[in-house]
């Protein structure tokens, strides 16, 4: 009888308390999400994104792992508005979908591999969707469902647990710089649930190439051409040792050219011819007289 009215005490406490509330199940620690971050339970509390995320909230957050929603089966875009996708919709969190460019991230460079660690306070069977923000994402704006495009990242199904997180690895795309945010979707199949999370990315700056250094080469002038002396052959072969040289011929006497005396010419020839015959006139006759005086 004793057991019997312990037993039915139980049954009649079960009806009058309230059930307890289901546990968390999980969110990312790497890259560090927005409820790991700033939510109970999480990493960094004290940053200045999370103080104005709580500040926006109203108060404090619900647990890290705890931001789900049930019966969603698949109907993301149409549950979770644009704008609220960091809260699920949910007013427990509605903080994280301050658009900030300072929530705590993870620093990351564009076309190498990111390792996801997924902690798992409960563990679940089920699918992991990931999506990275496109091209030219504002951090500044609230994020939309335009901003992750239509494809993920990647899909993974039932990833092992290991040490009681979720561990899987996605390739980042090359085109990306600045801030992004990784989502990721985990839509449970042991359980109605599926969770959302923001994990903010910080992608490093690709390197600055110095600029090319411009060099001016001065182009070295042409060289002249150089004219070809013309070497005139001597006429005649060179004199050896044994070879007698040629006797000269006599040079020509020039002979006078009469055919251009003039009268003139003639007069002086004969004017010249009669002084020197009066000269010898009188030569001749001062030599006749001296002789006939000596006689």
């Amino acid at each position: 009888m004793r057991i019997l009215r312990l037993a039915a005490c139980a049954v009649a406490a079960a009806l009058v308390w309230p059930a307890a509330p289901a546990s968390a199940h999980g969110a990312p620690t790497t890259p560090i999400s927005r409820t790991a971050a700033c939510a109970r339970g999480g990493e960094d509390t004290g940053t200045a994104a999370c103080v104005a995320a709580r500040k926006a909230n109203g108060g404090g957050f619900g647990s890290f792992d705890n931001l789900r929603i049930a019966d969603v089966g698949g109907r993301d875009r149409e549950v979770v508005p644009d704008g609220e996708l960091c809260s699920g919709g949910l007013d427990a969190f509605k903080g994280l979908d301050l658009p900030r460019d300072d929530y705590p991230a993870t620093k990351v460079t564009a076309g190498t591999t990111l390792s996801v660690r997924y902690r798992a306070t409960i563990p679940h069977a089920g699918q992991f969707r990931i999506f990275l923000t496109k091209t030219g994402f504002d951090p500044t704006k609230r994020l939309t469902w335009a901003d992750l495009g239509t494809r993920p990242l990647a899909t993974i199904t039932d990833p092992p647990l290991d040490d009681g997180a979720y561990e899987m690895r996605v390739t980042l795309p090359e085109a990306r710089t600045g801030r992004h945010i990784l989502y990721v979707v985990w839509e449970t199949s042991s359980t109605p649930d599926t969770y959302y999370s923001c994990s903010d990315l910080a992608f490093a700056e690709p390197a600055k190439q110095a600029p090319a250094v411009r060099t001016t080469t001065t182009p070295r002038p042409a060289p002249k051409a150089i004219k070809a002396t013309k070497t005139t052959p001597p006429t005649t072969p060179p004199t050896t040792v044994n070879e007698t040289k040629a006797a000269k011929p006599p040079a020509a006497t020039p002979v006078a050219d009469t055919s251009k005396i003039t009268l003139g010419h003639q007069i002086i020839i004969g004017a010249l011819v009669l002084g020197f015959g009066a000269v010898a006139y009188a030569v001749v006759a001062g030599i006749v007289r001296k002789r006939r005086e000596n006689r």
